[in-house]
């Protein structure tokens, strides 16, 4: 598949949560939906980016939206962390160990571990002291290291109202910024 654009058909697939098989993408659509597509739950700051998403969930819901976060972990990872951690999450965290999502999103990884962060070391630096600040330590390595992430917006309709492909790790659009979108 081709990357999406805003105004494409979103694809529909089935996937599991961390707590629930075989659901589709485009059966759980309702308002807007967000896809917030990062790495494996056991980096420190993607694990710090699910805390912030779970911390200001209250302004997506006000918004009619609502957050699916899809990560390269397996379920017994994302059980293990968020038990380890005594989180509960206000949505669903999309495993795919096996990355056929992110090959049906044509979600690449970065070329090298040097690309993943090219530019942007001083940023991942000062957000990886804030993840380690708030408690949160490197876990297992999942998945493919290099992975970059992507963000997408989809209406009710399965119409992709706006589509992200990170060019590194911390080239992402903020909270704030995801909210003013919908």
């Amino acid at each position: 598949m081709t990357k999406l654009n805003k105004g494409d058909a979103f694809p529909s697939f089935s996937f599991n949560t961390a707590y629930q098989k075989n659901l589709n993408s485009i059966n759980i659509l309702k308002g807007k939906t967000v896809f917030w597509v990062l790495r494996y739950i056991g980096c420190t700051v993607c694990r710090y980016d699910v805390q912030l998403i779970a911390e200001r969930y209250q302004e997506f819901i006000d918004k009619n939206a609502q957050v699916y976060v899809l990560m390269q972990s397996d379920a017994e990872h994302v059980q293990n962390d968020l038990a380890k951690t005594d989180t509960h999450l206000p949505f669903k965290i999309i495993t795919d160990p096996e990355m056929k999502i992110y090959d049906l999103l044509s979600i690449e990884p970065a070329e090298s571990m040097e690309k993943l962060a090219e530019g942007v070391g001083e940023a991942l630096r000062e957000k990886a002291k804030l993840a380690r600040k708030a408690g949160f330590s490197h876990g297992d390595y999942e998945g493919n290291e290099q992975q970059l992430p992507a963000l997408f917006i989809v209406n009710e309709d399965g119409t992709a109202a706006y589509a992200h492909y990170a060019k590194n790790i911390m080239d992402m659009p903020s909270i704030d910024e995801v909210l003013e979108m919908l």
